[in-house]
């Protein structure tokens, strides 16, 4: 018998949501998993199997400047920026957006709003 818990029922929908999308070499896939305490955020190739690009909360370059803001929704606003100034280096414009079976809000929704913000389009 299988334990019910939050964590299965994340697993449940994040299965669900990848068998209906899948980034391609034209439109990755932008992937966000969110710890307690930390945010993390790719652009992946299934395609190829490949990550493109990877930004999180405790990257070096961007632990710096995280360091003055007052709570988690700054952070994931700051993720979804860089993630989407280092897609656009790499010539990254559109994505298929995928929310790892978490509820499109609060931290989620900033990095996709952050990352819409700065130029990627999903």
């Amino acid at each position: 018998m299988i334990k019910k818990t939050k964590k299965t029922g994340r697993f449940k929908r994040a299965n669900r949501i990848r068998k209906k999308i899948s980034g391609t070499e034209a439109r990755p896939r932008l992937t966000v998993y969110r710890s307690n305490t930390n945010i993390y955020a790719q652009i992946i190739d299934d395609t190829k199997g490949q990550t493109l690009v990877a930004v999180s909360s405790i990257s070096k370059d961007i632990k710096e400047s995280i360091k003055e803001l007052k709570g988690k929704i700054e952070v994931s606003k700051v993720i979804g920026t860089a993630l989407a100034k280092k897609a656009l280096e790499k010539n990254i414009t559109t994505v298929v957006f995928d929310r790892n079976g978490y509820k499109y809000h609060g931290r989620v929704k900033a990095v996709a709003d952050a990352a819409r913000e700065a130029g990627l389009k999903f």
